[in-house]
């Protein structure tokens, strides 16, 4: 299985989340939100590329160059940009659904 295989899952999964809670917030909630979310994903992707470089050129870990694409930003593969944007996605959703059921139970 190639990192963009199981990325995909990953990403579905996440994807799903962040539609079902940009359809629950509604007017000036949704554009913060999603301003929120844009601000949060350029911090964390400029973040994942300073230390994913950093700890590949310390030798911490490696890739199998057959199971990926062979994009690379620096010496990180264009995969390892994924978990940070799952996590962009699947966090806030996640807050913002459950945040809402709570509400609807308190009278």
């Amino acid at each position: 299985m190639t990192y963009w295989a199981l990325n995909a899952v990953f990403l579905l999964v996440a994807l799903g989340a962040a539609i079902a809670a940009v359809r629950v917030l509604r007017g000036a909630r949704r554009k913060v939100a999603l301003a929120a979310a844009a601000g949060a994903a350029v911090v964390v992707l400029l973040l994942t590329a300073v230390f994913d470089n950093l700890m590949i050129a310390a030798g911490l870990f490696t890739y199998s160059p057959e199971l990926i694409s062979g994009v690379l930003v620096g010496l990180a593969p264009l995969e390892d940009f994924a978990y940070p944007v799952a996590a962009v996605l699947l966090l806030p959703s996640l807050w913002i659904l459950l945040g809402e059921r709570s509400r609807e139970r308190k009278p």
